[in-house]
């Protein structure tokens, strides 16, 4: 029996994560030179299985070459396999595996693998419903480059800063409930948030670009620079916020 999309999006995050896990248990390498080989050898294996289960498809990978030709098709994988490269070569766990499948450009389907902690968030497990609001929410930010404006945000809705490594692992944490906001802005591209995107939308977060318009993927320019992940609850709030700069 063919396997769904949902749970290939899954199998694959998990295989990829365990492959990544295994090169950095090996001790071989470090630095630049094992993020590097995580890079290559996770979208080897991703870009593989994905060719071999879904031929017909079209796919997006950060560490491989664009192939225009996508942009004529409905079906698009969009892969990140290792964001947060600077934290894998660390010894961190606050990096992870991204797939998705978006559709017509919507993120309809997900997984983002967090292989260090061992956990795994897809669309087929979406996790509602959401608990009570904190006094003071918590904002996740790069622990590296916090943009201005997340933090210009943060002080005036009156929320608590978290600093953290990747993308998926800072829009995994809204999801799992350790925040309640993830709002970026500069760098980033459809890789680096179609899968967080996917599972926060089935988890019944909102998710936006940050003057609230919708997040378009399998654009013929991949840059997708800012992205708002929150508890539908503050969503108005936080835009608004930004609104007011």
């Amino acid at each position: 029996m063919t396997i769904s999309d949902a749970a290939l999006a899954r199998s694959v995050a998990e295989e990829a994560g365990r492959l990544l896990c295994a090169i950095r248990l090996r001790g071989d390498l470090e630095g630049k030179a094992l993020g590097a080989a995580g890079d290559a050898e996770a979208n080897a294996a991703i870009l593989a299985r994905l060719r071999a289960e879904r031929p017909g498809d079209h796919i997006l990978s950060e560490e491989a070459g664009d192939d225009r030709r996508r942009c004529a098709h409905s079906r698009v994988w969009i892969v990140d396999p290792l964001d947060g490269t600077r934290e894998y070569a660390e010894g961190r766990a606050d990096w992870a595996v991204h797939v998705a499948l978006a559709i017509d450009g919507a993120a309809q389907i997900g997984a983002v693998a967090l292989p260090a902690t061992g956990t795994v968030f897809a669309t087929d497990d979406a996790r509602v419903p959401h608990g009570p609001l904190p006094a003071r929410p918590g904002m996740v930010v790069s622990r590296s480059r916090p943009p201005g404006i997340a933090l210009r945000v943060a002080e005036a809705i009156g929320a608590d800063t978290i600093a953290m490594g990747s993308a998926g692992a800072k829009a995994m944490a809204v999801v799992a409930g350790d925040a309640e906001i993830y709002l970026h802005d500069g760098g980033q591209f459809e890789w680096d948030n179609c899968a967080p995107v996917a599972v926060a939308l089935a988890a019944g977060f909102h998710a936006s670009r940050i003057d609230g318009r919708p997040l378009v993927y399998n654009c013929a320019d991949p840059l997708l620079p800012d992205l708002l992940i929150c508890r539908p609850e503050l969503a108005a709030q936080v835009l608004a916020a930004i609104a007011a700069g």
